[in-house]
């Protein structure tokens, strides 16, 4: 590293004590961009990397609700509103008890790249709170949500900031968030989007990161002369993306045989598939938050308190949670034989893991490029609103399947330009800096 970036990582340390995971987002960006600084003084001149690990904007505020025993109960809520250079803020709601400053600022830091990388103009923010809906009841969640959305409705809107859903937060919290936002602004506009097919959202949404995710390894795995076609793929999580991904996996002929929860994996060697994959969105429904009872029903092996990085596979998909992929994890996968990584999680892989992985020059992919599936698909539902017009499940999907294409293109042609061919973390990282920091060159000292 340069003396400059090394300066640079020593001042985010400095001035955001204790946010490790946030650190470790910006760590991995700003390695990959010393080339592109050398080129490109101008940059430095103009502090463009210094604005960019500022947030343009942190919003924290108090979110009091009551239960339905009446006992009061207060939350904290965040909104980062990280950059907004090419567009509105856009980025998603996470409600979970391990959500904090820092993991939302990675959150955001990583989004506002991966927004540039689908070329659609959207800036980068993300938000949440340590609200944990597990265990609440209808009523509680919808008192939760119109308490947050009542403080939130103030710093978003349509040409503003668009959140979407997250961890914790899927159809149901987006529709009680919409109508308190309706409620106080008497508008109906495209302010949130992954919104209910009968007011607003937009086909594909639930799966389209897992749809995304393996689009786009699938276009990796071309660059091999390669394909689906008969591979053993791993996944970890078993939410939308894992949901997403193992459909899509199945589609081109691939075999999904593991998922994962945080009480284990389960292991199904004849497959995931069919009935399987509908059961995952039982899994989900249940709120038990495990993945055990995919191995009771079917009669699978159940490893409790594992990861699924020791199973030998082709292709490993992880969709579950940031740094789920440690060092020796991606030592095991490489032993195994394992030919792609492609992250459908934000930040899946630890900084040691991802240097496993580009050391053994097996295909590896980040999620900032990766897992931008989701987030495209939510740019169409934003394109949708604006016009008035819902596109059919096949026009979303073609769109999408095109954006990743293109996503990858951008990796592949970068990284080449950039003296590093084939090193996607660099494809990815200065690919998605230089469209935002060229709009910020133009739009001056913001």
């Amino acid at each position: 590293m340069s003396d400059y970036v090394t300066k640079l990582l020593a001042q985010v340390k400095s001035k955001n004590p204790g946010e490790t995971e946030f650190h470790q987002a910006v760590q991995e960006v700003v390695e990959s961009l010393d080339v592109v600084l050398e080129r490109h003084s101008e940059y430095r001149s103009a502090k463009i990397l210094e604005r960019m690990v500022e947030p343009e904007r942190i919003i924290i505020f108090r979110v009091p609700w009551a239960d339905d025993c009446g006992e009061i109960h207060v939350n904290r809520g965040f909104r980062i509103q990280m950059n907004s250079a090419i567009g509105p803020y856009k980025g998603g709601l996470r409600f979970h008890p391990s959500v904090t400053l820092s993991i939302l600022k990675f959150l955001a830091f990583e989004q506002v790249f991966k927004n540039s990388l689908t070329t659609l103009p959207m800036g980068g923010g993300k938000g949440g709170s340590d609200f944990d809906p597990k265990g609440k009841t209808e009523n509680e969640v919808m008192r939760f949500c119109q308490s947050f959305m009542t403080e939130l409705f103030r710093h978003i809107g349509p040409d503003i900031d668009v959140p979407a859903g997250d961890i914790g937060v899927g159809g149901r919290e987006i529709g009680y968030l919409f109508g308190q936002y309706k409620r106080l602004t008497k508008e109906f506009t495209g302010v949130l989007t992954g919104k209910g097919l009968n007011w607003g959202g937009s086909l594909i949404r639930p799966e389209a990161t897992g749809f995304g995710c393996v689009y786009f390894a699938e276009e990796m795995l071309k660059t091999k002369k390669d394909a689906f076609d008969g591979k053993v793929v791993a996944v970890s999580g078993f939410g939308n993306v894992a949901w997403g991904a193992a459909m899509k996996v199945t589609q081109l002929s691939g075999k999904v045989v593991t998922i994962s929860g945080p009480d284990g994996f389960v292991y199904d060697a004849d497959g995931i598939k069919g009935e399987k994959i509908d059961y995952m969105l039982e899994m989900r429904a249940s709120a038990r938050d495990e993945v055990k009872m995919y191995a009771d029903k079917f009669k699978v092996p159940f490893h409790a308190g594992k990861r699924p990085w020791g199973i030998k596979v082709d292709v490993a998909l992880p969709c579950a949670t940031q740094n789920e992929l440690d060092e020796n994890d991606a030592k095991e996968l490489v032993k195994n034989g394992c030919k792609c990584v492609c992250e459908g999680a934000n930040m899946p892989t630890t900084i040691p893991g991802v240097k496993v992985f580009q050391e053994a020059g097996i295909l590896y992919a980040p999620g900032k490029a990766s897992n931008a599936g989701g987030v495209a698909t939510s740019g169409l539902e934003m394109s949708q609103n604006s016009m008035r017009m819902p596109w059919s499940r096949e026009e979303v999907d073609k769109r999408l399947h095109e954006i990743m294409k293109n996503i990858h293109r951008t990796c592949i042609e970068t990284a080449a330009k950039y003296g590093t061919p084939g090193n996607y973390v660099n494809g990815a990282n200065i690919g998605g800096f230089l469209k935002v920091a060229n709009a910020m060159m133009d739009q001056g000292l913001v």
